[in-house]
């Protein structure tokens, strides 16, 4: 019967045994809270490498659903027009709608997810954005479908903003890099195989196979999304000091838990999360980061348009074989993740040899990629001008193409976040929303650009945009770190200890980062990617 119980009651467990709980004296911190103590059980660092490799791919399915939602409509393009009997620059609208809900993540779920924990946000947003699929999937009119793709992509936008701080909860920062590398190539798969599979299912289904397949995706991913535990340490330690005072221990009847004795509310949270990171985008790291984020992005969800151009429009080929190319936007996004994944574990060696590092470290592999990038663009484009050149030469061209975004786009990101560390969190939410904001405009003039330009002169252009802005990682290389001493947001150690006590006193109060882990690390979501 006790084998029975544990069963079912599995997908909401604890990762741990209740037996395994101590009844022991209570760990508390310098201050008389509820803490982790070193080897604390309840700590999800502590939780066995399988469990939290379980979570870590559950949350990566979770941001899958969200990405390969987020340009599937673009494989069927001609037929949704054709049905609803509208132009295929408004049908671009879907994919529009879809990214403008993105920009609603960050300044809505990440702070409920501070206030309340992961699991209940999760639960909340991913099963509206199931419910409201079913709005899509059976749309009567052109008008609901729109509503219903601007409404997943705003729910869709919760595990995007708080799957990253799940893994920031369970991984330590050296062993992190594998797993957000790992994130970081669905965050370019997802959308890669989004309008492979839609342009198989056009050639012998109606355009609402393409939803039923988000359909039945959500709902696979639904089931499995209700056997995370909670992460967040803050909820967990509020649990674990209710647990206590509930056992009325000597001496332990009124502990309490580090968040219990903060003055933070949730509308203080929402007031940090809607003005802070306005602030800090027009400091000069964040601003020229955006900028480029915005582009490589943009040219992201250009490339959902411009593959049917080169290999449908321009080759003949069908809906289904024209969108197979994309496949080497996938291999690449592999590749590039397999150099992050190897970068970390040099990294990781030069920590434990008592290697003192900079932010700065992390460009390197923005500088490959931003060299590689106009390149590839380059390539790309006159090789899809001519139709006598091979179709392989632009699908490999396709391939670096994807490597040289996924190096870029990990690197500042990781970039952002050690050079603003207490204030990552809001420096990451002005930047998704830029590059969001851009990606949604990319399907609205693609077609009309490349038809005006040619594939030679549209990618020129781009190139040449890129061209410009490959300086950005060799400037920040070799002078930034002088640029972050002048920035109120960017901590360095010669601003002292003083002011950093402070902004880890804001991060705490304001961003609701508030749990620790027993060595008094951050473990809260600012800290991820």
């Amino acid at each position: 019967m006790d084998k029975l119980e544990r069963f079912l009651s599995g997908p909401t467990a604890k990762p741990y045994r209740s037996k395994s709980l101590s009844t022991t004296t209570p760990y508390l911190n310098a201050q008389g809270q509820v803490d982790f103590s070193p080897d604390d059980i309840e700590n999800p660092r502590n939780w066995s490498a399988r469990r939290r490799w379980y979570i870590t791919v559950i949350s990566i399915l979770l941001v899958m659903n969200a990405t390969f939602a987020s340009s599937s409509p673009s494989g069927a393009i001609d037929s949704i027009a054709t049905h609803f009997s509208v132009s295929v620059e408004a049908t671009g609208l879907l994919v529009t709608l879809f990214l403008l809900g993105y920009c609603f993540g960050p300044f809505f779920w990440a702070p409920l997810s501070e206030f309340y924990g992961r699991r209940w946000v999760f639960y909340i947003s991913f099963t509206l954005y199931l419910a409201f699929n079913f709005l899509c999937a059976f749309a009567l009119n052109f008008a609901s479908l729109l509503i219903g793709r601007f409404l997943t992509g705003t729910f869709a936008s919760s595990p995007m903003s708080n799957s990253p701080g799940v893994l920031a909860d369970i991984w330590g920062p050296i062993e992190r890099g594998n797993a957000l590398a790992l994130f970081s190539v669905m965050t370019f798969v997802g959308p890669s195989l989004g309008p492979v599979v839609a342009g198989f299912l056009e050639l012998k289904e109606d355009w609402r196979w393409n939803f039923y397949v988000l359909l039945w995706l959500a709902g696979i991913t639904e089931l499995l999304m209700f056997t995370i535990p909670e992460t967040l340490p803050s909820v967990i330690l509020l649990n674990k000091a209710r647990r206590i005072r509930g056992e009325k221990l000597e001496g332990f009847e009124h502990v309490k838990a580090p968040v219990e004795e903060t003055d933070r509310t949730l509308a203080g949270l929402y007031k940090v999360a809607l003005t802070r990171p306005w602030k800090i985008l027009v400091d000069p790291i964040s601003l020229a980061t955006a900028v480029y984020l915005s582009v490589v992005y943009m040219l992201l969800y250009m490339l959902f348009t411009i593959y049917p151009i080169v290999f449908q429009q321009k080759r003949g080929w069908n809906s289904g074989v024209g969108q197979l190319p994309l496949v080497g936007a996938v291999i690449g996004a592999v590749l590039g993740g397999a150099l992050i994944f190897w970068n970390s574990l040099r990294d990781r060696k030069r920590f434990e040899a008592g290697y003192r590092g900079r932010a700065e470290d992390r460009l390197p592999a923005a500088m490959i990629g931003g060299v590689l990038f106009p390149v590839t663009i380059f390539w790309f484009a006159w090789t899809g001008q001519y139709n006598s050149i091979h179709w392989i030469v632009p699908t490999l061209a396709g391939v670096f193409l994807s490597t040289s975004i996924l190096l870029v786009f990990v690197a500042f990101l990781n970039y952002l976040t050690d050079t603003y560390l207490m204030y990552a969190a809001s420096a990451l939410a002005a930047n998704t929303v830029c590059r969001s904001a851009c990606a949604a405009a990319a399907p609205l003039f693609t077609q009309d650009m490349f038809d005006a330009l040619g594939v030679g002169g549209g990618g020129s252009l781009i190139a040449g945009v890129a061209c410009l802005l490959a300086p950005i990682p060799f400037v920040f290389y070799r002078y930034g770190e002088p640029i972050r001493r002048r920035s109120k947001f960017a901590p360095t150690e010669d601003k002292g200890g003083k002011e950093k006590e402070h902004g880890n006193r804001e991060r705490d109060d304001e961003e609701g980062v508030v749990g620790r882990n027993a060595e008094g690390e951050s473990t809260g979501a600012d800290q991820a990617l």
